[in-house]
């Protein structure tokens, strides 16, 4: 079923002379009433019809797997490096060279091919305990695997995506040999067996079952401005963001790139490059407090409040692309 998204239900757009319908069908893992707000803007300036389809990652690419050249896709949009490049390694991209795209988003947060461009970052950070962690002593992802916090740190399971791609960036940093290190160290440093989302693991340290946790920026910062409980927890523990005198932060992003056999390309190729405009983009990443892709964008509030930081520039097709790399190493490390 499509999703109707108010203004840009009408298939049919006056062209001096003629009839034609004008449509871009996105297949999207975001799920933000924001981005339907983008979408309606799209069309009104455009007259381009948006048809979107929602779902998980995983059941997305797999309908783009069973329906193939049938499919009707233009854009196949997702929430992590690691699932982009399942995407790329499946043969479902084509690339894509336009001026705009090239212009507005910075080289490492897009495809060196042009298979995918990055919409929105997302940091993985550090949160340390108030009480029990000193400011300084925990600065770095390098010291999670230390012995110094042996039954202290709190980090989602070895399935979690976000968790492999910021393994994929320690295989980048440090190689293999010291990253499976790295691995079996923050395993044994482990508060209790992984279990929950981001925001439990921030709860499990304001509740004292740890000291540190491992989150995405985007859900500290819902926590902040979320329920009494979760605002009560945040103000039990302070925001590192990691490597700040050397590679900088592991950031994320979520992207989008054109599907190969997409049957609306140039509509598809507008639509990223709008989603790219200074507007879009304060929009498109308000809607789950994340940081826009583009410079000079202004940031939400409670984005703000947590202060500028240096980020690891690495290209986010070089940590997706050791995903599967992650993933065996977690295993062989115990990480469950």
């Amino acid at each position: 079923m499509w999703k109707k998204l108010g203004a840009i239900v009408i298939a049919v757009f006056a062209i001096p002379g003629t009839l034609v319908a004008q449509e871009v069908n996105v297949y999207s893992a975001r799920h933000y009433d924001t981005d339907d707000t983008i979408y309606q803007k799209f069309t009104r300036a455009t007259g381009i019809k948006v048809n979107l389809i929602e779902g998980n990652s995983d059941a997305l690419l797999e309908r783009l797997k069973r329906e193939g050249k049938r499919s009707i896709a233009d854009v196949f949009m997702t929430v992590d490096a690691g699932r982009l490049y399942q995407a790329e390694k499946l043969g479902l991209f084509q690339p894509t060279k336009s001026k705009i795209l090239e212009s507005r988003i910075p080289a490492n947060l897009r495809h060196s091919k042009g298979l995918y461009f990055g919409l929105t970052k997302r940091a993985r950070i550090i949160l340390r305990s108030k009480d029990r962690v000193k400011a300084g002593e925990i600065t770095s992802y390098e010291d999670l695997a230390k012995p110094k916090w042996k039954g202290k740190v709190l980090i989602r399971s070895s399935t979690n995506v976000y968790n492999q791609s910021l393994v994929g960036s320690i295989i980048a940093a440090h190689g293999k040999e010291q990253a499976a290190q790295w691995c079996k160290g923050v395993v044994a440093n482990m508060a209790r067996k992984p279990q929950g989302g981001d925001r439990d693991q921030i709860k499990a340290v304001a509740a004292g079952e740890g000291d540190i946790a491992v989150a995405n920026s985007y859900y500290f910062a819902r926590m902040l401005n979320g329920t009494d409980e979760e605002k009560a927890a945040a103000a039990k523990v302070e925001v590192v963001f990691p490597n700040q005198s050397g590679r900088g932060t592991h950031v994320n992003i979520s992207g989008i790139g054109v599907i190969k056999t997409a049957p609306n390309r140039k509509n598809a190729i507008k639509l990223i490059e709008f989603l790219s405009s200074d507007e879009a983009q304060k929009v498109f990443a308000s809607g789950n407090n994340e940081y826009p892709v583009v410079r000079g964008v202004e940031l939400v509030p409670v984005l703000k409040k947590l202060g500028g930081f240096k980020e690891d520039v690495l290209n986010p097709a070089v940590f997706g692309s050791n995903n599967e790399k992650s993933i065996r190493m977690m295993d062989a490390a115990g990480w469950r």
